[in-house]
């Protein structure tokens, strides 16, 4: 009986010691981490995993944490990947690949990858076009008709305002002239194809939400196509909701009432973009990979405040054939 007593006591030893060892691990990735994120943080990320399999993972990202570094980027995705891998998967994890990217402000799906060969076949498939995206957009009114596909060249400008800045901007294919006629117009040699098959899920209280098929991947492409396309701008986007000069956006009073706020609290108010499935193509015979990441609470209670029911992931339409 002493005997086994002791090697349970050596066993826990050992355990524990392993245990020391692999925060210690951990602990020395966050420090060596070139922005330092905190543990808390880092354990945050963590709980927002919300798929894994042998080569890839799906985090559901939250608002306001970017997907790349910079010199006055304090934390990112990228920054948090190493620390990350080691937390959810050992101490002795690679550390994960990021196969693509989201908007600092955007929610929702973010790929992550295990190998550097999961990570090219996602990006590759990325690049021919064959992954397919579904985002979530709560607008202000409701766009006319409430469904179609807006194919409007997508080009940067810089704004005529007061305070010069730029801004992804339509370049269409035609105008109407003062006359009243519908005449081709020249798109700018910069502008890129940018098409979206949109259709609206749900409206109330002067906002709806929109569901958006991106068929490119243009810079802003979703928030241009809405505001200046639909002349319905995202809840929250403040920098597509005027063109000319930089304010914070001016809800409507219907809106400011159902979510009881001020025109000035406005401001403060989050964009309400999110990415809610990624479809990767089959690989090697398998069936095609559907990634789905539910709605943040934030979203969800802004959408009961404003009259208009939350939508389930079932109601969402099939990937295109072609």
């Amino acid at each position: 009986m002493a005997a086994a007593g002791g090697g349970a006591a050596r066993g826990a030893r050992v355990l524990a010691e392993r245990i020391r060892a692999e925060r210690k691990v951990l602990e020395e990735a966050v420090r060596s981490s070139k922005n330092a994120p905190t543990i808390v943080y880092l354990r945050q990320l963590k709980s927002q995993v919300v798929r894994e399999d042998p080569d890839l993972v799906l985090v559901n990202k939250p608002h306001g944490l970017p997907v790349h570094g910079g010199p006055s980027v304090e934390r990112s995705v990228t920054s948090l990947l190493p620390a990350l891998a080691k937390h959810h998967f050992g101490w002795k994890a690679e550390p994960l690949k990021l196969c693509h990217r989201l908007d600092r402000d955007t929610t929702g799906a973010l790929i992550l990858a295990r190998s550097t060969e999961a990570a090219d076949r996602v990006q590759q498939a990325l690049r021919e076009r064959e992954v397919h995206k579904v985002y979530w957009a709560l607008c202000i009114g409701t766009p006319s008709p409430r469904e179609g596909i807006l194919d409007i060249p997508i080009v940067e400008k810089e704004t005529p305002g007061p305070q010069k800045h730029y801004k992804m901007a339509l370049s269409p294919r035609f105008r109407v002239s003062k006359e009243g006629a519908v005449e081709r117009a020249r798109v700018s040699r910069s502008a890129q194809e940018a098409v979206t098959r949109y259709r609206t899920l749900g409206a109330g209280s002067g906002a709806s939400l929109v569901e958006l098929h991106p068929i490119t991947g243009v810079k802003h492409q979703l928030r241009v196509h809405l505001a200046l396309g639909l002349n319905c701008p995202i809840l929250g986007d403040h920098k597509y909701s005027h063109w000319g000069r930089l304010a914070p956006q001016k809800p409507p009073d219907s809106v400011l009432k159902a979510l009881g706020i001020t025109a000035p609290q406005a401001r403060s108010l989050a964009l309400h973009l999110h990415a809610v499935q990624i479809t990767l193509p089959s690989y090697q015979g398998s069936a095609p990979i559907v990634l789905q990441c539910p709605l943040p609470y934030p979203f969800i209670k802004t959408l009961r405040s404003l009259h208009i029911p939350p939508p389930n992931l079932e109601s969402l339409l099939p990937p295109p054939k072609d």
